[in-house]
């Protein structure tokens, strides 16, 4: 049986409200800058929810010219093209993938089309669009966009993206809520190592979320809105005694993964290894957590990766910021990891960011990847009384100085969906000593 592909992640992007670089979404982070404001975007006035994660006012143009000198010409007139007249959500996700192939030097690689795969994470994304269309519709139908059938599906994300990057290999959408990014994340994998793909693209869009939805997800009890729409930077405290729901954040994220040996055959410079991902379901359509079945996608993860819970010494959370969620993960820690738990870093993203919803995978694993790069973790924001069940290092309120070499990112979604991936700082997983670098 011939040796399973090792696949490394060779480029990253994100555009969330801390930042739309590497470097300043990083720095943000480490320094544990909240993401959270008020509403600018959003109507909130007939809704409980006033805050979150906005980046209304993007400046997308101006992004597009700071790129403009380091991408084809063609791919440039392209760009102009559809950051005039695609949706809004679409247009950021051109502009992530573009980061991407930057960030791993692809543009000037000498790649195959026909081996470079793209999955976007996500549905529903282009919310405000289609609301605004459709009302005006039901004003006049002479006022809709003519082009709304194509410009409003998700699988424009697919499709411009593949041409933005002349990606010719498989292209196409999956999700399951919360857990949609490492959902992704296991298809690039199989992408690359049982459909013959070099590169696989996996790009979770910003979604582009409307009133309507903010108010279901306060309906169901998911969504911070008692006492913190004044105080919005403290809205979201996974582990703190005092948090009421999550915190909604516009954000996205890319990760380029690649065949190692290809990577190294090009002299790309090498961020991780993913060595595996999981998913299991609750059997349930119930909004809630599962210890059990969180305990039973962390187990599969290290048994079929072959590591031993001893060889883990980070966990990027889930921790959403609810009374239930935060404490079943908490729980399923210490039933995996036994004594080792409290030897492990454990960190709350969305303590910071709030919660990207179907990007939010994506995203915190960027995060996850540049703190093993920095050697240096950011803290859980907002822990003013920590919850006496939460007797693990959290990194409550400071950041962390701590070497990674084996990590995990949990992401749990509403409907029983259970995911978990686990990373490996490059050096650590391959024998065939310094693996290349380039400057940034």
């Amino acid at each position: 049986m011939p040796e399973r592909k090792k696949i490394v992640v060779t480029g990253m992007a994100v555009n969330t409200p801390l930042g739309d670089t590497l470097e300043e979404f990083i720095r943000n982070l480490l320094l544990g800058h909240s993401a959270i404001t008020a509403w600018k975007g959003i109507d909130t006035s007939n809704i409980a929810c006033k805050i979150g994660g906005d980046l209304t006012g993007y400046d997308v143009q101006g992004k597009l010219s700071r790129l403009r000198e380091r991408i084809p010409e063609k791919t440039n007139r392209w760009l102009n093209r559809l950051t005039r007249n695609a949706a809004w959500s679409v247009q950021l996700s051109n502009l992530l993938a573009v980061d991407a192939f930057l960030d791993a030097d692809a543009f000037r690689a000498d790649l195959d089309p026909r081996q470079t795969a793209v999955i976007i994470g996500g549905y529903d994304l282009n919310e405000q669009y289609m609301e605004r269309n459709l009302s005006q519709f039901a004003r006049d139908p002479a006022l809709a966009d003519a082009g709304m059938v194509l410009k409003g599906a998700d699988s424009d994300h697919a499709s411009s993206v593949s041409e933005t990057l002349n990606a010719q290999g498989p292209v196409y959408l999956n999700g399951g809520t919360c857990g949609t990014g490492n959902i992704s994340l296991r298809s690039a994998l199989d992408e690359i190592r049982y459909h013959d793909m070099k590169l696989a693209l996996v790009l979770s869009p910003v979604h582009d979320v409307c009133a309507a939805t903010l108010h279901s997800l306060v309906q169901i009890g998911a969504l911070s809105c008692q006492h913190f729409n004044e105080q919005p930077t403290r809205a979201s405290r996974p582990f703190d005694v005092d948090r009421e729901g999550f915190v909604f954040c516009q954000g996205g994220g890319a990760l380029l993964l690649e065949e190692r040996e290809h990577a190294l055959s090009r002299g790309a410079r090498i961020y991780a290894e993913i060595l595996e991902v999981e998913i299991n379901s609750n059997a349930s359509r119930a909004p809630s957590p599962s210890e059990e079945h969180e305990v039973r996608v962390m187990e599969s993860l290290l048994r079929h990766a072959g590591i031993a819970p001893q060889e883990v010494d980070f966990i990027s959370a889930h921790a959403t910021s609810t009374q239930q969620g935060d404490l079943a993960e908490i729980r399923a820690i210490k039933k995996v990891f036994g004594e080792h738990a409290s030897r492990l870093k454990i960190n709350a993203p969305k303590s910071i960011l709030g919660h990207c919803y179907l990007a939010a995978a994506v995203v915190e694993t960027v995060a996850a990847i540049l703190q093993m790069q920095a050697g240096r973790l950011h803290p859980s924001i907002n822990i003013e009384r920590l919850d006496r069940e939460v007797d693990l290092d959290v990194c409550a309120n400071q950041p962390v100085d701590h070497s990674i070499r084996t990590m995990i990112k949990n992401s749990f979604g509403m409907g029983g969906f259970n995911t978990a991936s686990l990373i490996a700082r490059a050096s650590d997983r391959n024998s065939a000593g310094d693996l290349p670098q380039r400057d940034r």
